[in-house]
């Protein structure tokens, strides 16, 4: 079966991730057509709306120290405003991906591994700082 790319390449895959991820996923896509909300999510609106919810949580540290930044978590309603906002993020990119035919742990999976091969550890490994 053609799934519109091959493992490795980057390409557009169909089909849900397993698991959990994918249940999520498949909740998104069905809370979207029991209120009629396909029409308005295409590829440019999606990723517009993943911006707009990741500049929402960048919004939440900005002006903080790295101090600041690093204890966010400890003030509960700045971790539930954060614990929101990555929600946000997620479902957007859930929802992205759902439409255009990605496999986001599929996608994540070959993004570590060409990073791996790009990034040898032997040539990062700098102590002279």
């Amino acid at each position: 079966m053609d799934d519109g790319g091959t493992k490795g390449d980057g390409a557009r895959r169909s089909g849900r991730p397993d698991g959990r991820l994918g249940e999520l996923q498949g909740r998104l896509a069905e809370f979207a057509a029991a209120r009629h909300w396909q029409p308005y999510h295409t590829p440019k609106n999606l990723a517009a709306a993943l911006s707009v919810e990741a500049a929402e949580l960048v919004e939440i540290f900005q002006w903080a120290t790295p101090e600041q930044s690093a204890r966010v978590m400890a003030d509960p309603e700045r971790a539930a405003r954060v614990a929101d906002e990555v929600a946000d993020v997620l479902a957007y990119l859930l929802q992205f991906c759902e439409v255009v035919g990605i496999d986001v742990t599929e996608a994540l999976a070959d993004k570590i591994e060409r990073n791996e091969r790009r990034f040898p550890v032997a040539e990062s490994d700098d102590t002279s700082a």
